[in-house]
């Protein structure tokens, strides 16, 4: 038998039920633009957060993150589709191993 869940477990589990359901609506409104604007939007509002938090960091974090998916989509354009591929790869591991998959 289980135990039941903490009322932190509980509220992390709304939470991502209600981020699967948000970004649901987004894609079926607006298709994989209307997807990727609401991760965009959520990934903004989490840096001012974490920023508030004294975590500036996270600008470094994520410059690197979009630097790659341009260096990605540069090497995929000129021909050699092995960053982007890994990158897909890799982030799908990881969605898939943390947060809702979508």
């Amino acid at each position: 038998m289980t135990r039941p869940l903490s009322s932190a477990e509980r509220s992390a589990e709304r939470r991502q039920q209600w981020l699967k359901e948000e970004a649901d609506k987004a894609r079926e409104s607006r298709g994989e633009q209307g997807q990727m604007e609401f991760w965009l939007r959520l990934a903004r509002s989490r840096i001012a957060k974490d920023v508030k938090a004294g975590r500036g960091d996270v600008h470094i974090g994520f410059a690197l993150v979009c630097r790659l998916f341009i260096t990605a989509m540069d090497k995929r354009a000129e021909g050699d589709g092995r960053i982007w591929s890994d990158l897909l790869q890799y982030a799908e591991q990881v969605v898939a191993k943390h947060s809702p998959r979508h």
